[in-house]
């Protein structure tokens, strides 16, 4: 039944995707449901497997998605690389800013156990991402088999370093390791990852205001926003409750006066909760889940899923695909988020604005 197969595992780790993990079995190489999904990313105006992609320099409007779907019958894409270079652009803009007229330089500390290769990836992208921008990077490298003290007592020393203003424990951490003592233990004020449980409190409540919001939800919700997709009003479906990804997701959706609907692992109905929705964020690292049969016409699909499938004319022997079925998805939709090359590269850009706000606040800067 497809409501077994939903997971409530994160999707992704400290604002990076994670890629086999599945209640704790691996995922890897799950075979799609005869979805191909492969894609590239065109800047303007081009035809790519049966979905049109087009651009301007005010960005879209919920009218242009319309008119795609009336003229073409097939989805926008939702481009996240562009909309990503962008957000760095701005981050790099105002990090000079702030390093000319206030000597203040941001800084992001990184804090990685064991030698997972994903992981060393996802700490090298970061780095790269901070240096292309100006951001000055931190990083400590932890054996597997440290003591969660030794963990904790580079966080202390982190949290009391006035030139770092952001401070990530790459995740997932060893199983020896207590993972909330050790994200609890990130100062609020540094958060930059949005886990800290005050963070999460605030963003759950009316009238609060988190001081940081976790990366990949906010990346997904500004997609929504550059592209003028309304938000108010609608029904919006949330495919995963992890704590990184799915949870939040359904909140700042709520903050935002949708009417959301969490499926999970335990939903009776999923697709037809998930047809009802003219919002779709899926993030329950299922290959091809999401079916064409399970989208309203005209509904806004962003997948955070990355999910590797076996294919034998791929060099790797295997390529990256989504939870939904892209290829048949495009033609049900509006716009799409494609995989790789949509969500993704948000979740970096939404760290590098998370570490540059904290120097802001920090330093009490407009």
């Amino acid at each position: 039944m497809a409501s077994g197969l939903l997971s409530d595992c994160a999707s992704s780790s400290s604002c990076s995707i994670r890629l086999h993990q599945f209640k704790g079995k691996s995922r890897a190489f799950a075979r799609p449901f005869g979805c191909n999904g492969s894609i590239s990313l065109p800047l303007r105006n081009l035809s790519v497997k049966n979905c049109t992609f087009a651009s301007n320099s005010t960005g879209w409007s919920l009218s242009a998605v319309s008119s795609a779907m009336t003229d073409n019958a097939s989805a926008i894409i939702i481009d996240g690389k562009a909309v990503a270079k962008q957000i760095r652009e701005e981050v790099a803009s105002e990090v000079a800013r702030l390093k000319d007229a206030f000597g203040i330089i941001p800084g992001l500390a990184v804090i990685l156990v064991g030698s997972r290769k994903d992981s060393q990836t996802y700490v090298r992208n970061k780095k790269k991402s901070c240096e292309d921008v100006g951001i000055t990077s931190y990083e400590v490298n932890l054996p597997e088999y440290c003591t969660e003290e030794e963990v904790l007592k580079h966080i202390s020393v982190f949290n009391n370093d006035p030139s770092v203003h952001g401070i990530l424990v790459q995740l997932p951490l060893p199983r020896h390791m207590n993972e909330q003592n050790i994200l609890n233990s990130v100062s609020i004020e540094k958060d930059v990852d949005g886990f800290n449980p005050l963070n999460i409190g605030c963003l759950a409540l009316q009238g609060r205001e988190p001081l940081f919001v976790p990366c990949t939800p906010k990346g997904c919700m500004d997609l929504l926003h550059r592209h003028n997709i309304e938000i108010k009003g609608k029904r919006a479906a949330v495919i995963g409750r992890s704590n990184i990804v799915g949870m939040p997701a359904a909140l700042l959706l709520q903050r935002e006066n949708a009417t959301v609907t969490v499926v999970h692992s335990r939903t009776s109905n999923p697709e037809e909760i998930v047809r009802q929705a003219d919002i779709v964020i899926s993030a329950c690292g299922i290959a091809n889940l999401v079916r064409g049969s399970w989208l309203k016409p005209g509904a806004v699909v962003i997948d955070v899923g990355i999910n590797p499938v076996e294919d034998p004319e791929s060099p790797r022997g295997y390529r990256l695909v989504g939870d939904v079925c892209y290829e048949e998805a495009c033609k049900i939709a509006s716009a799409i988020t494609p995989v790789p090359g949509g969500v993704g590269p948000m979740t970096i850009a939404m760290l590098l604005s998370n570490t540059l706000t904290s120097a802001k606040r920090i330093h009490n800067i407009k």
